[in-house]
Parts: C-alpha cells; structure tokens; sequence
C-alpha cells in the first residue's frame, strides 16, 4: 500500500508540473520546452525536499494523506501576451490536473466494480481511493495562499497591491511557514477541511 501511494503521489505531482508546462507553452513561454520540461520522465522533475524527503518524512510518521511536490517548471513571464492574467493561468493549470487526475479515478471506482466478476477488483478500487485522496489533497495544497504555492500566483493576478507586496515579502519563507504549520499540526486538519467536500463531490 505504501509503495501504492508512494508511485500515485510520483505520477501526480509530475502531472500537476507538466500541465504548468504545456499551458506556458500554449501561451507563448517556450521555456518548459527548452528546457525538457513537457516530459512524463520523472527523472527531469525530480525535487528532493517535495519528492522524497517530505514524502518519506510522511510515511514515517503515519501520515493519513500523503503531500508533495516536483521541481517547479521554469516560466518567464515577459513571453506571456497579459503577463499577469497568463501567469494565473500557468499556475491554475497545476491544481486543475489534480481535479482531472481524482475525477478519472472517481469514475474508476464507478466502473470497478462492473468487473468484478472477471476477478477480485479490491486492489484497483483501494488504487482509485488512493487516487482521489492523494488529488485532491495536492489540489488543495497547491491552492494554499502561500508563496510559492500556486494559490499565491492566482491571488496576485486579482489581489489589490497592499495584498500583492505581502505576498512579495512572504516569499522567500514561504516553504519555512509551510513546514511551521506542518509541525504546529495545523496544516492537515486545513487541508482536510477542503479536501472532504472535494471527495465528496466526486465520489
């Protein structure tokens, strides 16, 4: 089960970077394919803190929902016709492959079960709820106000400036507050308190 979530939470994250990827691609920023970046090879999005040492650090601990993130997709935002609006969009981009991502799995665990009398399907229904759960807990994450997490880049496209220079400010220990809410036990139960009208919706 373990190794399960593990490889689910891979595929996802590298998803939620490619989806970054194509739609800077799309609107103009050739960066992510310049620099390798359109792939599906782990390997080219690979980040040790968000890949695998936040992940181990969870499944030591019993985590109930399994958290992280892959190398962020380079962009720059001066190719981009409406910088502001298109870096909005790039950044939208991720958490909306996390949506489609738990939405396919809701529709196995639909269909599973049509299947069962080929064989026992229990392993590929626990794989589809493990799917919808890792998704829509990355969705969630990645939607967190905090630099720089993508919520923060879909806030600065419609925030006021006050709220803009804050998030400007914040930046550099953003991953540092991310972690301090993680340790302060506050991090899941906000995660969770979004996730579960998700899950239900889909499910």
């Amino acid at each position: 089960m373990t190794l399960s979530i593990g490889l689910i939470l891979l595929i996802s994250v590298i998803v939620h970077e490619v989806a970054h990827g194509y739609v800077a691609d799309y609107l103009g920023d050739t960066t992510p394919r310049a620099m390798g970046r359109l792939s599906l090879n782990p390997l080219v999005h690979m980040d040790w803190l968000g890949s695998v040492l936040l992940p181990m650090l969870m499944m030591v601990s019993g985590a109930s929902v399994w958290l992280g993130w892959a190398k962020p997709v380079p962009v720059n935002p001066r190719n981009f016709a409406n910088p502001s609006r298109d870096m909005m969009l790039v950044a939208l981009a991720g958490p909306l492959s996390n949506l489609g991502l738990a939405g396919l799995a809701s529709i196995g665990l639909k269909m599973i079960p049509m299947w069962a009398s080929v064989g026992d399907v229990t392993p590929a229904i626990v794989l589809c709820q493990q799917a919808v759960i890792i998704n829509a807990g990355l969705m969630v994450f990645n939607l967190m106000p905090i630099p720089p997490l993508d919520g923060s880049k879909i806030m600065l496209h419609w925030a006021a400036q006050p709220v803009r220079e804050m998030l400007y400010r914040i930046e550099p220990y953003g991953f540092a507050l991310i972690f301090m809410l993680a340790y302060l036990g506050v991090l899941m139960p906000i995660i969770r308190l979004f996730m579960v009208p998700v899950i239900r919706m889909l499910v």
